[in-house]
């Protein structure tokens, strides 16, 4: 019980008013009413950070489109085993999602969810084999049997009528298109799942920062949150929490170093930021209906694959195109400039150079980036859709991006271009780490959580999870099947989609 007006005692605090803190609140709240649950979010309301639609690619992540996740392998085949874990995951959403729509927990009139064909297009020869060689390896497996291949410029056309305007046409292209991908507006679905909480009674306190995180010596967690607000004055509150998750985006790690719990030794983070080009133009708008995702140039790292982007939000519907690489030292958008050189301690120093001196290419490619001229920058999208004019685009900053950096034995450091859950050794707190495609598994990201930090009640909740994701009784999540690293790389910059 608390002892001071300013002390309370609470079941879980949820660090963080994102998709993951939102999706994992939403589930204890069906699986056990009664705990006490408590948000706090630094910002004057929840989803601003990568959460928000404009700070990341909306792209309901399922392996139809992005490359990334279907390598070429030495001998030539195509490797799929990540993009069929990828759409398992996403579908696992798609069913949390539904079960709360038809429980009345979502609003089915506040979609969230749009229906979005996702495609890849490449050009030139060797891309066009290589894409060929990729759909027939995918179309094997149940979930890729509806993706279309296409080499005639003709039926692209009829895809997507932007990338074969004005093109040479004797350029070689080719594409897929898989009908029934999607667009998600994260930020809306966030706050939909926030308001579900607070109505079953969760507590949301906005412009409350939590500063400080230590182990009590009876297992609990004390957290010393401040109320930002510009007329809150000096107090601050004492929160001791059962249980803690750190779903803050790139603040998660500074507070999980805080916590001081022995897993986080050794991990670093290297922030990007970046910038798209976005369009409200009806009449372009109107002729491109998919997300068209591109490979990336011979030399590039994996988070500069190009994309021609349909964005809905908040019911109105755009284009955007990017991503443009940029790099600042925040953690956050709305950060301080001082995040990673706060970050930096004894335990992660030799991480974070030893994955520095292995990714001199991505410090190049940063560098090219921000020095590139805008002419040069709008060639990129000229290179998906010719007849792209300037004036019809605009230049928007998209959120901030923080890769993980682990410790490796032989390296010193690496770059992982992954999304990774933190847990202590006790279950008494856990956060995520990393990027894309973080929101579009945050169910089974969370369902792995759950399963690690309560393991005594995980099993009587396996029935209730069951109906909630289904697939949950066809394959269950394991600790040791999902175990750290739930996912590898993707195409985007300072989005965490």
């Amino acid at each position: 019980m608390p002892t001071t007006p300013n002390e309370e005692t609470v079941d879980v605090a949820l660090v963080g008013g994102g998709i993951m803190s939102a999706t994992l609140g939403a589930m204890l709240k069906i699986l056990e009413p009664s705990w006490k649950i408590a948000i706090f979010e630094r910002l004057d309301a929840v989803a601003l950070e990568s959460s928000n639609p404009w700070n990341n690619a909306g792209t309901g992540h399922a392996a139809l489109c992005e490359l990334n996740y279907t390598p070429e392998l030495a001998d030539g085949t195509i490797d799929t085993s990540k993009a069929i874990k990828i759409n398992e995951q996403f579908e696992a959403s798609r069913e949390f999602w539904h079960h709360l729509v038809a429980a009345g927990h979502l609003d089915a009139g506040q979609s969230f969810l749009s229906r979005t064909p996702h495609m890849t297009f490449v050009r030139g020869a060797e891309n066009v084999d290589y894409l060929r060689r990729r759909h027939a390896a995918l179309v094997q497996h149940p979930l890729f049997s509806e993706l279309e291949f296409s080499d005639d410029p003709e039926v692209i056309r009829g895809w997507a009528p932007l990338l074969v305007e004005g093109r040479d046409a004797d350029e070689p292209i080719a594409a897929t298109r898989a009908e029934s991908g999607t667009d998600v507006d994260f930020g809306s679905l966030t706050r939909q799942l926030v308001q579900f909480l607070t109505t079953e009674g969760a507590e949301l306190a906005l412009q409350h920062e939590v500063r400080s995180i230590s182990k009590r010596k009876d297992g609990r967690w004390r957290l010393k949150v401040k109320d930002v607000s510009w007329n809150a004055g000096e107090a601050a509150r004492t929160i001791d929490a059962k249980f803690v998750f750190v779903g803050a985006g790139g603040g998660a790690l500074p507070l999980l170093q805080k916590a001081g719990i022995p897993e986080i030794k050794g991990y670093g983070g290297f922030p990007i930021s970046g910038e798209f080009l976005r369009t409200s133009n009806p009449e372009l708008v109107a002729q491109h209906q998919a997300k068209v995702y591109g490979k990336a140039d011979v030399g590039s790292p994996p988070m500069s694959v190009p994309h021609l982007d349909t964005r809905v939000v908040d019911g109105k519907t755009y284009l955007m195109f990017g991503p443009y690489a940029g790099f600042n030292s925040k953690y956050l958008k709305k950060g301080s400039f001082l995040d990673l050189f706060t970050s930096i301690k004894p335990g992660n120093i030799g991480s974070m150079l030893g994955a520095g001196l292995k990714n001199i290419p991505l410090t190049q490619y940063l560098v090219g980036q921000l020095v590139a001229r805008p002419e040069t920058k709008f060639t990129a999208l000229q290179a998906f859709f010719p007849e792209a004019h300037p004036k019809d685009w605009e230049k928007i900053i998209a959120g901030q991006r923080v890769q993980v950096i682990k410790k490796d034995p032989v390296k010193g450091g690496v770059l992982e271009f992954g999304t990774e859950v933190i847990t202590a050794a006790d279950g008494s707190i856990a956060g995520l780490l990393g990027a894309s495609p973080g929101a579009s598994t945050a169910v089974s990201a969370m369902v792995g959580l759950l399963e690690r930090c309560f393991p005594t009640d995980f099993e009587g909740w396996r029935p209730q999870l069951g109906q909630m994701v289904p697939s949950l009784g066809v394959a269950p999540w394991s600790a040791d099947d999902e175990a750290q690293q739930l996912a590898g790389s993707d195409g985007e910059v300072g989005a965490s989609a």
